[in-house]
């Protein structure tokens, strides 16, 4: 497996620059997933460590060589794109062990690769099959298969799962958690998804634009973002945004008021001042309903999801606030409810959109 280092790495078409200086190290045995919108530049940035896209400015080095010039084929790397690619007259055997062909590795050792390959992606029932006799999970794990039989340094995955529906999503998140552990590989992942960066990742890098905006552990960024983008990117529902103001700091936090006149203490502090207008941002599970709560609003809409329900709620200056509560809960709409508010799980962000110094550290990132 392969450590990686990205320094000052810069990509332009033209006269647009879509990657503008990325620095990161990639530890070996690392997965690390590359998350953000559309257009962020996230598969362009897998793609010039593949070396399918040239490298305008900075350096690429894979166990620390330079690989700038390098070509894709000469850098240990395996890539699996989102469309699977197989061969259709090929069957399963054949498609995995196909590149081992083209590089006229001996037989009994492309076999041995194959066979390995299909006992770790539980595909021995299908190897004699073509790939029109398999769903698409099966047909993934067929690609990532030709993958794993070139023994790569370096496993590099475009969005995988982006043409599975929903279950099988759930299921190839499992699948490919368990393999990078089976493995020991070392894997970038590239997603819009935040939930499969969350779920799979060990370390999360939010890109925005062709810059990054914040690297970390998946708890990391969910209760320590850096910006109002990276806490309304992290998170699903997505983070609940409150233009409040400043009234008040002491050691315990800042005290800000709603527009309601509601006032809460969050413990923050960074130089906010009183009568500074900021941003607070509570997770739908920081909110509770509560009869002596102290913000009050009417529940819009109610969303039942089996084991947790989702109330939006409109109260005054806001327009819609998600409250993520038990499944069992019986609140229903147009219900007027009063919500307490877990102020020890808020953020406030001041007018540039960064985040001000939380007092506490969330239990688990304590160590």
């Amino acid at each position: 497996m392969a450590t990686l280092t990205l320094r000052g790495l810069r990509k332009s078409f033209g006269t647009t620059e879509v990657i503008k200086g990325i620095d990161l190290d990639i530890a070996e045995r690392e997965f690390v997933v590359f998350v953000g919108p559309s257009g962020c530049g996230k598969s362009t940035l897998l793609r010039m460590i593949a070396g399918l896209e040239p490298i305008t400015a900075g350096e690429l080095r894979i166990d620390d060589k330079r690989v700038n010039e390098v070509g894709p084929a000469d850098r240990g790397l395996a890539m699996v794109f989102q469309s699977y690619a197989l061969y259709p007259h090929m069957t399963v055997r054949q498609n995995m062990g196909f590149a081992l062909r083209l590089a006229r590795v001996p037989k009994a050792e492309r076999d041995r690769k194959v066979n390995e390959a299909s006992r770790i992606l539980q595909l021995d029932p299908y190897l004699e099959r073509r790939p029109k006799d398999l769903s698409g999970g099966q047909r993934q794990r067929v690609a990532i298969g030709r993958a794993i039989v070139r023994d790569p340094k370096v496993f590099l995955f475009d969005e995988p799962l982006s043409n599975l529906d929903a279950a099988l999503r759930g299921q190839m998140r499992i699948e490919l958690s368990r393999l990078h552990e089976e493995l020991n590989a070392t894997m970038i992942y590239v997603t819009h998804d935040q939930i499969e960066a969350m779920t799979m990742a060990e370390k999360i890098v939010v890109l925005r634009a062709g810059e990054i905006e914040q690297v970390g552990s998946p708890l990391e960024l969910y209760h320590h973002p850096i910006n109002l983008f990276v806490a309304g990117f992290i998170g699903s529902p997505r983070m609940n945004m409150l233009a409040v103001k400043v009234v008040a700091t002491n050691p315990s936090g800042t005290e800000v008021e709603l527009a309601s006149g509601a006032r809460l203490i969050v413990p923050s502090s960074g130089g906010a001042r009183v009568g500074d207008a900021v941003t607070l941002g509570i997770r739908p599970e920081a909110l509770r309903p509560d009869p002596n709560g102290v913000l009050q609003g009417e529940v819009r809409l109610v969303e039942q999801l089996g084991g947790l329900t989702l109330l939006h709620v409109a109260a005054e200056g806001i327009d819609d606030m998600t409250v993520q509560i038990e499944g069992s809960n019986g609140t229903r709409m147009h219900q007027s409810v009063r919500l307490s508010v877990d102020t020890s799980a808020c953020h406030l962000f001041d007018s540039s959109g960064l985040a001000l110094a939380h007092l506490t550290r969330h239990p688990l990132l304590a160590a």
